[in-house]
């Protein structure tokens, strides 16, 4: 049996079972919509100077690919205080988490734009947003933006913003209002961990070229330096749709019987936190 509380264990099992209704039913939609997908991400790729891969239909196309972005306007704290991450420069020195004061060593852009507003966003390139208070109070301090294999730090692991989808403070963010969405990403000398909106969250891990400016790189470091670089903490990206599914349904029967993974009870602490959040601000008021 579970060690939960038994009512919240019973709240965290029904959304869970909602939640993976609506993962098959936005599976079905995707579906139906392929062809445009397709379509769309080509065009943006290409328009980017990059590649367009023919993925798997499970929208776990960036799990091996570095597409860990902030969405433009996130706001990096440094050593001079916090700044938007469109104005930095590489040289700009950063507080970070493991590493110290650490310069930048290169800022990785990201630029899609959508040409046909009466069509979505396809879900691998709408970024997830994380509520201001969404990880701890005032963490972050304002709405935090990022995609989705884009790594937080919590409970000292490193943790894709998809896996933590509780549908009330962490939820995609659908940009319907956007025709274009830029992302920026910062390289350090080695991974390492930075404050973006007062949250902790992982910097560049690999350089790839899908990056807008990844001739810049080559140019001034070489070939030689794109390599795998080690974490600097346990690592758990999204795995698409299916493990989103089983990850729901071991949270689902947590208060009987408890399978829950490390992604999975950190998911279920910050959902619990989300649908507290709202009754604690009516407390106050």
């Amino acid at each position: 049996m579970s060690s939960q509380d038994p009512a919240i264990g019973f709240r965290t099992s029904r959304r869970n079972l909602i939640r993976i209704g609506a993962i098959v039913a936005a599976a079905v939609v995707a579906k139906t919509k392929s062809v445009d997908a397709e379509e769309f991400r080509w065009r943006n790729f290409d328009r980017n100077r990059g590649r367009a891969r023919d993925e798997d239909r499970d929208q776990n196309r960036h799990q091996d690919r570095d597409f860990h972005c902030f969405l433009k306007g996130t706001k990096i704290r440094t050593t001079d205080g916090d700044r938007r991450i469109e104005d930095l420069a590489v040289g700009d020195l950063l507080p970070a988490f493991f590493g110290g004061i650490c310069p930048i060593q290169w800022i990785g852009r990201y630029r899609f734009e959508r040409r046909d507003p009466t069509k979505t966003w396809i879900k691998d390139v709408l970024p997830i947003r994380v509520a201001r208070s969404a990880l701890g109070p005032d963490v972050p301090y304002a709405d935090l933006y990022v995609t989705e294999q884009h790594a937080l730090l919590i409970d000292g692991v490193l943790v894709a913003a998809a896996n933590l989808i509780n549908g009330t403070t962490i939820a995609s963010y659908h940009a319907r209002e956007l025709d274009e969405l830029e992302f920026f990403h910062i390289k350090l000398e080695s991974h390492d961990v930075i404050f973006a909106e007062g949250a902790l969250c992982e910097t560049l891990l690999n350089v790839n070229a899908d990056a807008a400016n990844f001739v810049e790189y080559i140019r001034e470091y070489g070939p030689s330096t794109i390599e795998e670089t080690i974490p600097c903490a346990p690592l758990f990206r999204y795995g698409g749709r299916r493990n989103e599914i089983k990850s729901c349904f071991r949270s689902a029967i947590s208060p009987w019987i408890d399978r829950r993974q490390t992604v999975d009870v950190i998911r279920d602490k910050l959902d619990a936190r989300g649908t507290a959040l709202p009754r604690e601000a009516a407390a106050m008021a």
